[in-house]
């Protein structure tokens, strides 16, 4: 099923990375600063306007949301999800992990996420009930059921241990096996291949999240916002491996 888009998201992976690449590492890049202070590039732009081009011209008829231009949030219908660098800081400084985040969605439901990372050499794909690669290859999360034996990765740590989940998260910290400040697309796909347990984000877009998450819950892991719903825009995002879901709600719970 979907064996045209998941075709067709893989060549646009494909021009992006090689339009990425041609800035990364680049002393021309050219750096700045939008309204909420995050980074853009010309990589940035570059591979959004790309990626446009190429989904109006395979799929005239589907709506796209992207990170750079905006777009439809409207959950009706086919909707292309587009993240053209995410973790552009990351790339602004040179730092390998950032990727193009692709991500398809049917009525408000993922059907396709492929989460691309060409200077990692990595590349996810996931199709809804079809299970997620890397590379080719199955992955799944891990079988880790114990808050004492899981590797934990925050994002945006200052919002956390600032807000109303600053205890649960303090404890969370000192009880687990190893906690770390992998972010973004990488730590999500860490935890959707069973090499961390447990992703806090306090917020994150629409664009940062769909391909991501179809890959997730492909690979057996689950998401949520902190306080069990569903995840959507400018909300909070919570990704176990599925079986430390439950306990880790319950800690965010407790203020």
């Amino acid at each position: 099923m979907y064996e045209q888009e998941v075709a067709f998201a893989n060549e646009l992976a494909d021009l992006a990375a090689e339009t990425a690449q041609g800035f990364f590492r680049n002393e021309l890049l050219e750096i700045r600063r939008k309204a909420d202070t995050s980074f853009v590039t010309q990589a940035d732009t570059s591979v959004e306007r790309m990626a446009r081009e190429a989904i109006a011209a395979a799929f005239p008829a589907d709506a796209i949301l992207g990170e750079e231009e905006g777009g439809s949030h409207d959950p009706v219908g086919r909707l292309w999800i587009i993240d053209p660098i995410d973790s552009t800081a990351n790339f602004a400084r040179g730092i390998q992990a950032w990727a193009t985040l692709i991500a398809l969605q049917v009525d408000g439901i993922g059907v396709l996420g492929v989460v691309s990372a060409p200077a990692m050499g990595e590349r996810y794909v996931a199709v809804r009930h079809e299970g997620a690669t890397l590379n080719g290859e199955p992955i799944h999360v891990s079988g880790v059921q114990e808050v004492a034996d899981a590797h934990v990765l925050l994002q945006e740590m200052d919002t956390l241990f600032a807000g109303p989940y600053a205890q649960a998260t303090l404890t969370l910290v000192q009880e687990c096996w190893r906690p770390r400040g992998f972010g973004d697309w990488w730590a999500h796909m860490l935890v959707a291949r069973g090499s961390a347990d447990v992703m806090l984000e306090p917020n994150l877009a629409a664009w940062d999240l769909a391909a991501p998450q179809v890959v997730i819950e492909e690979a057996g892991g689950r998401c949520s916002t902190f306080e069990g719903g569903p995840v959507g825009h400018e909300n909070s995002m919570l990704v176990t491996n599925g079986l430390l879901h439950d306990e880790i709600l319950r800690r965010l719970a407790t203020r």
